[in-house]
């Protein structure tokens, strides 16, 4: 059996109810290039990416906001190389009214350096930018969880 000698994430979909409304979110907060559209009534999906790598699909066929309750995506995590890129996006955040789990960049662990930001998008999908050094050691917003702010 021959398996796969790299393997990386390449992009993730997303349901979203209000495409235009989510494509302005992703794109005030991840800076993302649209690299394509579909604009057909009962078609409407984008792809964004940075760079003309494609990383995230919107795709609004969709009703209600997000389960958290319900098996499927628990969260959807993007890594920047400084901590102040993840206070910038904060900043970003805070002026379009964005939900936070906590108040500002948290470690992802007990005296971490990695930490981050968990927010939610306009349908309560659960995000996360994080920096894997750089956020002040301290407690971790749940002490016995690994690595997410989400538990």
């Amino acid at each position: 059996m021959v398996k796969a000698k790299t393997l990386q994430t390449g992009h993730v979909g997303v349901n979203v109810t209000d495409l235009e409304r989510s494509l302005a979110f992703y794109r005030a907060v991840f800076d993302f290039d649209v690299l394509a559209e579909g604009k057909e009534d009962e078609r409407r999906w984008v792809f964004l990416g940075r760079d003309n790598r494609m990383l995230v699909t919107l795709w609004q066929q969709s009703t209600g906001s997000f389960p958290v309750d319900r098996p499927g995506l628990h969260h959807l995590s993007f890594q920047v190389e400084t901590v102040e890129e993840v206070e910038a996006t904060e900043e970003v955040l805070r002026g379009l009214g964005a939900e936070f789990a906590y108040d500002g960049v948290v470690p992802h662990g007990e005296n971490a350096t990695s930490g981050g930001l968990f927010f939610t998008d306009p349908d309560g999908i659960r995000l996360e930018i994080y920096a894997p050094t750089g956020a002040d050691p301290a407690d971790a917003p749940t002490p016995t969880a690994p690595t997410c702010g989400f538990f």
